[in-house]
Order: C-alpha cells, then sequence, then structure tokens
C-alpha cells in the first residue's frame, strides 16, 4: 500500500472515533523520516491509549503492522512509525505543549473532509 492511501485509511479509522483534532501533513519533501504524519489529538491518556491500540489492530487484521511503536507507557503522546506514515496519537496538553502543527507548518496539509466522504 502507497503511504497516501495508508495516510488516507488510518485517518478514516480514527475518524469514526470523533477525535477532537485529526491532521495528514504532506512531509516528504522535507524530511526523510517519512512521507506523511496523521495527528491525533485526545481528550486524555486513555482515549489515547485506546485509540492507538484499535488503530494497530484494526490495521493488523489487514496485516499492516507498525514498524515500531512508542509511548504506550505513558500514554500522552503515542508514535506509531509505518515507515510511509507516523502517526502521533497525542492527549490535547502534550499536543499545545510541543506544537506539532507549528513544527511542521510548511508541510503540506490534506484536507481532511476531502477524503472522509
Amino acid at each position: 500500500m502507497e503511504p497516501y492511501e495508508l495516510a488516507i485509511k488510518i485517518i478514516r479509522i480514527l475518524d469514526k472515533k470523533k477525535l477532537e483534532d485529526l491532521e495528514i501533513i504532506e512531509v516528504k519533501d522535507l524530511t526523510t523520516l517519512t512521507d506523511y504524519f496523521v495527528i491525533a489529538i485526545c481528550s486524555n491518556t486513555r482515549q489515547t491509549k485506546a485509540m492507538a491500540e484499535e488503530l494497530e489492530y484494526l490495521l493488523k487484521e489487514e496485516e499492516i503492522v507498525a514498524w515500531q511503536a512508542e509511548g504506550y507507557s505513558t500514554a500522552q503522546w503515542i508514535l506509531l512509525d509505518y515507515l510511509g506514515v507516523i502517526v502521533h496519537i497525542l492527549y490535547k496538553e502534550d499536543a499545545q505543549f510541543y506544537g506539532l502543527h507549528r513544527l511542521w507548518q510548511d508541510g503540506k496539509k490534506i484536507e481532511i473532509k476531502s477524503v472522509i466522504a
């Protein structure tokens, strides 16, 4: 699966959970780490952990497995690395503190409404 298609699949899964904020940022021209960041903001750490676990479970059912996962111990910022797509699932206070939106503001934001419909 191409990174863009995976990012869309991930957004569609997370959108069903009615999170506070979802975003896809294309960063392939800015970094060699990945092509896309998916950022999801949760209202509490229980939700952060539950969203990450469910996302991993649903993708694993389709034989899409994270290359690396970090942050489950505190559940404040969970990172799931699918190589072409890195998913950041953050507790809202940590999202405000770290400001990933600001750090990657030069990236191309993908319009969520156009890909969820």
